[in-house]
């Protein structure tokens, strides 16, 4: 049975930490492109600051844990992405108040409840270029595939194939929110940081999460 435990997901933060500083110039010269060239910066103050904070968080059940990351998120990450970021993990502590196990039928609400956070508190949706381009395909996927039937493996893969996808697709769109938007191309031909990011997190969750199983 696939059951992802608070441990598990704190095993997923710092990967995630890992693999953002490990592409420092990637994504700022993603930013620099169409912004102000401090993505990489926040996400990266952000998720370090997570990590420094995992060791207080052992014993937190994941209603504890979600509130937790949302209230370091939102208070160190610059710019809007801590807001968004934490609005979503504040949803995510919701959807696990007395919950011991997140089971796949939880990580695909987990999913879906993200999407609907960052939406509603970016005034934003698909095909704006942003990181809702990513996360809202992949949750769309990984519901999918679990309502055939599929196994988790191909649930996350999917998920993640998505997400990647989702993310390529914003090279073409207009931009209608942020510092991209202001340019007189809309920022067309270029891939949007955040979409790009948000990929890179739920490529981190299927690496981390593919072997959670619990008797």
């Amino acid at each position: 049975m696939f059951a992802l435990k608070p441990e598990d997901f704190i095993i997923y933060l710092k990967k995630v930490a890992k693999v953002i500083e490990e592409n420092k110039e990637y994504i700022t010269e993603l930013d620099s492109e169409t912004g102000d060239g401090d993505h990489w910066l926040n996400m990266n103050i952000g998720f370090q600051k997570l990590v420094e904070k995992t060791g207080e968080w052992k014993q937190m059940n994941f209603q504890e844990l979600f509130q937790n990351i949302a209230m370091v998120l939102m208070s160190a990450m610059g710019g809007s992405s801590g807001v968004l970021y934490g609005s979503a993990y504040l949803k995510s502590s919701m959807l696990m108040k007395d919950k011991e196990i997140m089971d796949e039928m939880l990580f695909g609400e987990m999913l879906l409840d993200w999407a609907e956070a960052i939406a509603s508190r970016g005034n934003a949706k698909p095909g704006y270029k942003t990181m809702l381009d990513a996360i809202y395909p992949a949750a769309n996927a990984y519901q999918k595939s679990l309502n055939e039937g599929n196994d988790i493996a191909d649930c996350l893969h999917k998920m993640v194939m998505a997400a990647k996808q989702g993310a390529d697709s914003t090279r073409e769109m207009e931009a209608v929110k942020g510092r991209a938007s202001y340019r007189e191309d809309k920022s067309v031909g270029y891939l949007d940081p955040g979409a790009v990011t948000m990929a890179m997190q739920l490529e981190c969750m299927a690496e981390c999460f593919a072997n959670c199983n619990y008797n």
